[in-house]
């Protein structure tokens, strides 16, 4: 089984993930999921996030991306670590 590029706490339908600023760019991989969810930065940084056939976009702490089933889609690095709220939908 492949180790994923962050530590993960569980908290029902909430999974807060921390991605470390030492990771290495080529762990975080075009990939897709098999539920819809939101992501929220829970802080300040200037990692950014992209989805197929789009430009990448500022994380902005607070800020919810909706990333629907099946739709590929990546995490870029920044500098410090990275805090992300992930809520999965029904």
């Amino acid at each position: 089984m492949e180790q994923l590029p962050f530590l993960e706490k569980v908290e029902e339908k909430v999974r807060l993930r921390k991605f470390d600023k030492n990771v290495q760019e080529n762990e975080l991989k075009w990939h897709f999921d098999e539920q819809d969810r939101l992501i929220t930065p829970t802080h300040k940084t200037d990692w950014q996030f992209q989805m197929d056939n789009e430009l990448p976009i500022d994380l902005k702490e607070g800020k919810e991306i909706f990333i629907p089933q099946g739709v590929y889609h990546r995490i870029i690095k920044g500098s410090g670590d990275l805090e992300l709220k992930v809520k999965f939908l029904d």
